[in-house]
């Protein structure tokens, strides 16, 4: 399914499903989260880019968790979704899906946060449309990231501190 699908005017939602391969396998045969990650980055530019009509770059990746591990031979499919927006970046919130085909069962196996800015032609941050939020989930996920943006930017505070003296920096 996707935006056209959905009613989603503003192609705030993106989905993607991917066959987990065995180039994909670490030496425990699972999936390898560097593969995962990738793959996370190009839906999150896809979600972003789709809904921004910009190419889009990644500013951060946020609170990934790795909550069980694919196997080689499932299913995984990305769901992503614009969860907020400033005047040229935007939170995508990313859900992975692993399905076993043989079995037709799915797991919840990771989420994460990917903080994507807008850019011109020339690489310039670009203006992006404002979010309109159409229920109570896409509120609550516009909440929920903006507490995060907040919590990044203390982060980021918190971080300059230390670096610029470690000693007082906590």
């Amino acid at each position: 399914m996707n935006a056209h699908d959905q009613g989603d005017p503003q192609h705030k939602t993106l989905r993607m499903t991917v066959l987990a391969t065995p180039d994909m396998a670490n030496f425990s045969g699972h999936v390898h989260g560097g593969a995962i990650l990738k793959l996370l980055d190009q839906v999150a530019y896809a979600c972003a880019s789709r809904y921004s009509a910009h190419y889009a770059v990644t500013v951060s990746v946020d609170q990934v968790f790795f909550r069980e591990p694919v196997h080689v031979g499932e299913l995984m499919t990305f769901l992503a979704s614009v969860n907020y927006t400033g005047h040229t970046s935007m939170e995508i919130g990313i859900r992975v899906i692993a399905e076993n085909i043989i079995e037709k069962n799915e797991r919840h196996v990771m989420t994460s946060y990917v903080t994507m800015v807008a850019v011109d032609d020339n690489g310039r941050p670009a203006r992006i449309p404002n979010l309109k939020l159409r229920d109570e989930v896409e509120q609550r996920r516009y909440d929920a990231a903006g507490l995060r943006r907040e919590f990044r930017r203390e982060i980021e505070k918190r971080s300059l501190k230390i670096r610029q003296n470690p000693a007082k920096g906590s």
